[in-house]
Formats: structure tokens, C-alpha cells, sequence
């Protein structure tokens, strides 16, 4: 507990040993009401003070000015045990739903503390000194020491170690790092000294990033909170006029019609019942919990999820697309053939390695790697990136193209056909065919299990669509048993092929789709759902998205839907819950046969089963 949890504990404690106390002393009426007012204004002073702020501020009709209204009107006929109580219990309730807030703000808080305060500079003497990360410059090399974490995103240039990345992607397993091996900010050095150059400014580093989302997650409602906001905003002023109604229709009516006596006690009691039955402080309090202990839970799990709202359509969705590339393959692409035609292999990857050598794609990489030798920037002028396409640069002052068959029929030339799986890079030289490179990439691990979990998870259709080469795409989609697939699409044709596929669902289902390119932003933007993978997404895509995974695991796909619907189901079981009871009850007090000790249970009972209910979305390793 906090210092003020603490503090109001103390007070229902004494509160409760005074109303004990009171019960035991045989005193007359004016003394009763004195003394009861003691423990009355020692729980609830801050609940009328708050109440008589709103009734300032022209905003009544909460549940401060419900309590005091109840509580007051209680105490005013003489039931001041009564008055009491509600109030205790009323403080109990709060107090039980701020330490479950706290319990998962403190999940949320585990998440925060990634976060690091410094980062190591080497002196020109060999000595550490400790700078602040937001003062680190892209290209500096940082030291990061066994027990720390690194700071800033950059690549290793010295040194070996195994790191704990169980805060960003709840994987448990420690992964190692060595020279030349890209590192995120936020995972824990384990067991070695790295010495590592940042290659972004710790504002744009993966935990700056990180903690920026789960920030701003709370600001992005969803439908069913935006509901019990506007239910509350209505409810509460007609329980109100209904409780007037009932402290003063019917007696008039007994007293008017039927001859009767007025009663004016019994009715006004049975509508300050009325009042504490009708507080919704239930489906204020649990159905923002359970979105935000959903979205927390989901956070340790490595999902980051940008609002409630993302996380409830998530539960609807019914068909998954993905990108190809980086997403359900590992982006790692190594040179398996070469075939040139009218000049020698070397002078194939040599040309073909220079045209690329401003790209940062993995295809280009692996260009790069093959050629085997430093490429020369200087030899390379006027370079042309072609989206969907592939590049075109004067390289030692010869035009060179290097991409698909697009490429080359733009250039005006027909490249060679061949069979097998692999992207292929055609490389024309003034206008002359020069011959294609064959490049393989490799599924990733889970992928093949991540689509079966998601059919299994209730997703109708599974897509892909892919800028790759159709015979290299269906062999992919077969091998992971993807229902449907579009290839050799520019970034326009998956927006266009997108479309089709919301065309096709139904109302209330949605459509996901999951990539890592700069160039699925656009889609990532058009889906119901937009999912990003984090640690080596593109800045672009993790923007656009709406949920980052943050180990890039597929699998972790179908576990963000379960998640999902686990929360949802919370959130509904809280509605129909505490509604229903709150009605059963409502109907009771109106008739004559619910008590205040019943109304009690209708508020601070139903709030406290709702909010134990609520914290079990916190609870998502098993599901």
C-alpha cells in the first residue's frame, strides 16, 4: 500500500471501532446522533467534500454526491447505523479498487523500469563516465557492463555476451550477442563486456519507443468504455430524478387517490436505498481495469498494444494478412546461385553489389555479402530507387539495373526465365542482359506453428501478399499452409488487394494484417488492425501500426487474440454482472424488500466482485 491507501485504511479501521463502540453504549437519541457523526465524518468527510466541489463546479450527478445525498438522508430518519455503514463499506470498496489499480500499475511499472539512467562513455584514458542517453550522439560507441542495460539501439563492435530481453519480449531465454550483431535498448547484459555503436538517438531507441506506447495506451477508448462513459453520463442524473420520483409520487398517490396515509419515511428511506443500489461505481471502475490490466498483461507477454480500442477489435478478428518477408520469413538472405550470361560470375555480384550498395535491404545485404569485398560508394552515382521494382545506378559511369523481371521489361528487356524457389535479381548493364542472381531467404521458426495457432484461434482466412516472385511466394504459402496468396505487388497493389479483403468480411469482424517494412505502412494504416513487428520493424511501420510485437514472433499473434478475447470477456461478464444485479436490486428497493444493508451489497459487493474479476486480465502467460 501507498502512503495514502495507508491513511485511508487507518480511517475505516477507527471509523469501524467507534460505530462497534457506539452499538455498546445505552445513550439517548441526541447523544447517539453526536456521537455517530464522529465515525460518520472520520470515513466520510472527503467523500461530502467532494461531493458539495461537483455540486460547485455544475457537475452533481456522480457517485461522491449519490454516498452523500444517501448517507445525509440516512442519517436525517434517524438511521444512523445505516449512514454509517454505507459509507464505511463505500470507502472499503474504493479502497480495494485503488489497490488493484496499483497492482497493475505496478505490472505496467515492471515494464517502465527498461528504462536506463545512463550509458557509459570510454575517456581517452580508459575510464568509464556515465552520460545522460539523451545526450549520446548516433555513431558514438557506448560501453555496457554485465548487470546493465543497454541504453540506446546500435550494432556490437567488440565483445560477447548472453542478454535478458524478458522485459521487451517476455521471452525468458537469454539470447547472445557478438560483434557485428544488431542490439535493442532495454535488454539486460548478462555476462560480458560490449562495446556498441548506437545507430539511433535514444529519443528513437527501441524503449523510448516502447514506453511511449504503453503511455499513451490509456488516451485510445474503446467501444465498450466509451459506452459505460455515456451510460454514466445519462444514468446517473435519472436514478436521481427516479429516486425523487419515488420519495414523493407514490405517497401523494396514497394519500391523493386511496385516502391513505402519507408514510413520507418509509418512501424516502426506500429511495435513499434507491440512491445506493443505483451508484455504477462497478462499471466506472472495472471496465477501465480490465482494459488496463489487459493491455499490461499483454505488455509483459512483449505485445504492445497502442489502446484499448486496438485490443478490442482484436478480438474480432477473423482474417490475418501478412507481408512475406521479415515477417513470416527471417529477412536473412544469402546468395545460393548465380547464372550470369555474357560476363563472369565476380563481375555479376560485383556490379550488382555497387548498384545496391545505398540500400539498406536485406536483398542488398546479402548482395553485399556475396561480392565478398569493401563496395566504394564513390564509383556509384545517380542512384535510382524503384519501389516494388529494384535500383538503378550508374556504376564507373555504366547504367546498371538490378531487380525483378518489372525492372528489366521498364529497362526494355527480356530477362531470362527459371524454375525454382528464391528471389531473383536480374542485373542489366547498358541496356544488355548480364544475367540473374538466385537469393533464398528462411522461414522463421514459429511461422508454420503461427498459422495453425491462429486457424485454431477462430481466424477464418489467412493472406499473404508479397513484392517477391510468385513461384518463390506460393512456395512459402504452401509450406506454412496460407489460404491465399498475391505476389510480385508494388505497394499500391497490396493496399488495392487489401481492400478486397475487407470488401469480403463480414460487419462485425475484422482484418489484421502483420508486416515490417517501410513499405507496408500504408497497409498497416488501411487494416482494421495494424500489426508491426518491433525489434527490427521499420520506424514507419511500427508508427503506422496499431499493436507491435517486440520479439517479431508470428506466434505471438494468436497470443495477442487470445488475449484479447480473454479481456473482452472480462469486460462483458463485468457489464452483464453488475447490471443485472444492480436492476434485481432496484426492483427490490422500489417494492419495499431491499434494506440498506442489501443496497450496500448491490454497491461496494458487486464493485469488489467486478474488480477481482477485472485483475484476472492481468493473468495471460497460460492463455
Amino acid at each position: 500500500m501507498n502512503k495514502k491507501q495507508k491513511k485511508v485504511l487507518r480511517r475505516i479501521i477507527a471509523a469501524a471501532v467507534l460505530m462497534i463502540g457506539i452499538e455498546c453504549l445505552p445513550v439517548d437519541e441526541l447523544l447517539k446522533f453526536i456521537l455517530y457523526m464522529v465515525p460518520y465524518l472520520t470515513i466520510g468527510h472527503d467523500i461530502l467534500l467532494k461531493a458539495g466541489k461537483g455540486i460547485r463546479n455544475h457537475q452533481v450527478f456522480d457517485e461522491n454526491f449519490l454516498m452523500a445525498v444517501a448517507t445525509v438522508g440516512a442519517i436525517a430518519l434517524g438511521e444512523y447505523r445505516e449512514g454509517v455503514a454505507v459509507m464505511l463499506f463505500y470507502q472499503i470498496g474504493e479502497l480495494f479498487q485503488s489497490c488493484a489499480v496499483g497492482r497493475s500499475r505496478r505490472n505496467i511499472s515492471q515494464l517502465m523500469d527498461i528504462r536506463p539512467d545512463y550509458a557509459n562513455i570510454e575517456t581517452e584514458d580508459g575510464r568509464l563516465e556515465q552520460a545522460d542517453p539523451d545526450e549520446i550522439a548516433v555513431g558514438t560507441v557506448i560501453v555496457v557492463q554485465p548487470g546493465e542495460k543497454i541504453p540506446i539501439d546500435g550494432v556490437v563492435t567488440e565483445g560477447k555476451a548472453s542478454l535478458d530481453t524478458s522485459a521487451l519480449t517476455g521471452e525468458s531465454v537469454p539470447r547472445s550477442a557478438g560483434a557485428g550483431d544488431e542490439v535493442i535498448s532495454g535488454c539486460i547484459n548478462l555476462n560480458g563486456l560490449l562495446k556498441i555503436r548506437t545507430t539511433r538517438e535514444f529519443g528513437e531507441s527501441t524503449v523510448s519507443r516502447i514506453l511511449e506506447l504503453v503511455e499513451n495506451a490509456s488516451s485510445r477508448k474503446s467501444r465498450s468504455e466509451n459506452f459505460i462513459s455515456r451510460f454514466a453520463h445519462y444514468y446517473t442524473p435519472a436514478v436521481c430524478y427516479g429516486a425523487v420520483t419515488l420519495a414523493i409520487l407514490p405517497p401523494l398517490v396514497r394519500m391523493l387517490g386511496m385516502g391513505l396515509a402519507l408514510e413520507w419515511a418509509d418512501w424516502i428511506f426506500r429511495a435513499l436505498t434507491f440512491l445506493v443500489i443505483s451508484c455504477p461505481c462497478a462499471l466506472v471502475i472495472s471496465i477501465p481495469l480490465s482494459f488496463f490490466a489487459g493491455i499490461g498483461g499483454a505488455s509483459r507477454q512483449g505485445v504492445l498494444v497502442k489502446g484499448s480500442n486496438y485490443l478490442e477489435a482484436l478480438s474480432e478478428t477473423k482474417y490475418v494478412v501478412f507481408d512475406k518477408t521479415g515477417t513470416l520469413t527471417q529477412g536473412v538472405f544469402e546468395v545460393t546461385e548465380t547464372h550470369p550470361s555474357g560476363m563472369e560470375e565476380r563481375e555479376l555480384l560485383e556490379y550488382a553489389a555497387l548498384a545496391e550498395s545505398y540500400s539498406t535491404h536485406p536483398i542488398s545485404k546479402s548482395l553485399k555479402k556475396a561480392y565478398g569485398k569493401t563496395v566504394d560508394p564513390a564509383r556509384v552515382t545517380e542512384v535510382e530507387e524503384i519501389s516494388g521494382h529494384g535500383v538503378c545506378a550508374k556504376v564507373d559511369g555504366r547504367r546498371v539495373a538490378a531487380g525483378n523481371d518489372g525492372l528489366m521489361r521498364r529497362e526494355g528487356i527480356e530477362p531470362e526465365a527459371c524454375e525454382g524457389q528464391g528471389t531473383l535479381v536480374h542485373i542489366a548493364v547498358d541496356g544488355v542482359y548480364g544475367g540473374w542472381i538466385r537469393i533464398s531467404d528462411r522461414l522463421k521458426s514459429h511461422a508454420k506453428e503461427a498459422v495453425y495457432a491462429l486457424k485454431n484461434s477462430g481466424v477464418k482466412k489467412t493472406v499473404m501478399l508479397t513484392g517477391d516472385r510468385r513461384e518463390a511466394a506460393q512456395a512459402v504459402a504452401a509450406q506454412l499452409s496460407i489460404d491465399e496468396v498475391h505476389a510480385e505487388l508494388l505497394p499500391s497493389d497490396k493496399v488495392n488487394a487489401l481492400e478486397k479483403v475487407l470488401a469480403a468480411k463480414g460487419s462485425r469482424e475484422k482484418v489484421a494484417f502483420v508486416g515490417d517494412g517501410i513499405n507496408d505502412a500504408p497497409v498497416l494504416s488501411r487494416a482494421d488492425i495494424g500489426i508491426a513487428m518491433g525489434a527490427m520493424g521499420s520506424d514507419a511501420a511500427i508508427e503506422a501500426a496499431d499493436i507491435v510485437l517486440m520479439d517479431d514472433d508470428p506466434l505471438k499473434i494468436s497470443k495477442a487474440i487470445r488475449i484479447s478475447r480473454k479481456c473482452i470477456g472480462i469486460v462483458y461478464q463485468n457489464i452483464y454482472f453488475a447490471i443485472g444485479i444492480k436492476i434485481l436490486c432496484l426492483i427490490l428497493g422500489t417494492v419495499g424488500y431491499a434494506n440498506m444493508w442489501m443496497a450496500i451489497f448491490a454497491d461496494v459487493g458487486v464493485m469488489v466482485i467486478a474488480v477481482l474479476n477485472a485483475i484476472r486480465a492481468l493473468d495471460v502467460e497460460k492463455v
